[in-house]
C-alpha cells in the first residue's frame, strides 16, 4: 500500500516538475520575445517583463493545484493546528507581502519613481512581493547622482516609515540659492540681473509644473502655488542675501544649478564692479596695548 502511494506521489512529482520546466521556459522565450519587439522602451520592458512573471506564476500555481489538488484536502485542518506558530515566524514575510499589496493598490510609488522610504533615498528599478529594489543617491555624492549601490529594502517598510515620493503627483522640486552681496553694491543691479538669470536657465518650467499643480490643488486639500522664480532680498551683518527660488525637475537639480551659478558669475563679472560678491570678514575692533622693549646686545 505504501509501496503505491509512494509511487503515485513520484509520479505526480514527476509531471509536476516537468510542467514547471515548461512553463519556466515559455516564460522566459515570451519575455526574449517581447523585449525584442519593445525595443528602447524601458517601461514597457520592464512591465511586459512583470506581467509575463505573473502570468507564469499563476499558472504554475493553477498547475500544481491541479496535480496535487485531491492531496491537499487534509492542509486546512493541518494550518489550522500550525498557524499561530506558522504566522509567528512568518510575520516579516507576511508583513512584506501586505506592504506590496499596498504598494500596488494604494499608490504609495511605482518603478521609475525616485522616492526615499526610512534613510534609504533613490529611484525604484524594481517591485517585488517581498522587497523593493533601489538604485541609491546620496551619501557620499552630492547633487542626487548615482552612487552605485543597488539597495533592497522590505515591503513592510511602507508600514514602518514614511514614504518621500519626488515624482508621483508632481514631479518637481522647489529650489534656492543664495547670492551673498557685498554692502555698498548696486542692489536693483543685482536683483535684475539674477532675475534674468533665473529666468533664462529655468524659466521654461512654470507653466508645466503650473498645470500639473492645479491637478494637485484639484485633487488635495492644499493651497495654490507660485510655481513662477522668485527673488528676494534680506541682509545680516555681513552681507545683503539674494535667496533665489525656483522649480526643477527632480533630476535636474545638479544641472539647472551649475548653469544658474555659471550665469550668475559671468554678469556679476559684467557689471565692473558695481555688484561684488561678498565673503567672509572679520574687523579687528580693538587692540590691546603693546609694551615692546628692545635690548642691544654688549660687544664682545
Amino acid at each position: 500500500m505504501l509501496e503505491s502511494l509512494w509511487g503515485i506521489a513520484s509520479q505526480r512529482g514527476v509531471v509536476a516538475c516537468a510542467a514547471l520546466a515548461v512553463i519556466w521556459a515559455a516564460v522566459k522565450l515570451i519575455q526574449r520575445r517581447l523585449a525584442a519587439h519593445v525595443g528602447t522602451d524601458f517601461e514597457w520592458k520592464y512591465r511586459s517583463r512583470r506581467i509575463v512573471g505573473f502570468a507564469g506564476m499563476l499558472v504554475a500555481a493553477l498547475v500544481l493545484l491541479a496535480v496535487f489538488g485531491d492531496a491537499l484536502g487534509q492542509l486546512p485542518v493541518t494550518l489550522g493546528v500550525a498557524g499561530a506558530g506558522i504566522a509567528f515566524a512568518l510575520r516579516e514575510v507576511i508583513a512584506s507581502v501586505a506592504g506590496w499589496i499596498a504598494i500596488l493598490t494604494a499608490g504609495f510609488y511605482r518603478a521609475g519613481d525616485r522616492v526615499q522610504l526610512g534613510r534609504v533615498k533613490g529611484d525604484v528599478i524594481d517591485i517585488g512581493m517581498l522587497r523593493t529594489t533601489l538604485m541609491e543617491v546620496g551619501e557620499w555624492v552630492d547633487g542626487d547622482l548615482y552612487n552605485g549601490r543597488i539597495v533592497r529594502l522590505a515591503n513592510s517598510i511602507v508600514f514602518k516609515e514614511p514614504v518621500f515620493n519626488y515624482s508621483s503627483d508632481f514631479p518637481f522640486v522647489w529650489d534656492e540659492i543664495r547670492v551673498p552681496v557685498r554692502f555698498g553694491s548696486d542692489y536693483g543691479q543685482a536683483r535684475s540681473l539674477l532675475d534674468g538669470a533665473v529666468t533664462e536657465v529655468a524659466g521654461q518650467l512654470p507653466a508645466q509644473s503650473q498645470e500639473t499643480w492645479v491637478g494637485m490643488v484639484s485633487k488635495y486639500r492644499i493651497e495654490n502655488a507660485r510655481t513662477t522664480p522668485w527673488v528676494t532680498l534680506a541682509f545680516n551683518d555681513n552681507w545683503v542675501e539674494f535667496n533665489v527660488r525656483y522649480v526643477v525637475g527632480y533630476k535636474n537639480r545638479r544641472a539647472v544649478r551649475d548653469a544658474l551659478f555659471t550665469r550668475i558669475l559671468r554678469d556679476i563679472e559684467a557689471t565692473l564692479g558695481k555688484v561684488t560678491l561678498a565673503s567672509a570678514t572679520f574687523q579687528l575692533v580693538d587692540l590691546p596695548p603693546l609694551n615692546v622693549r628692545l635690548e642691544r646686545s654688549a660687544s664682545p
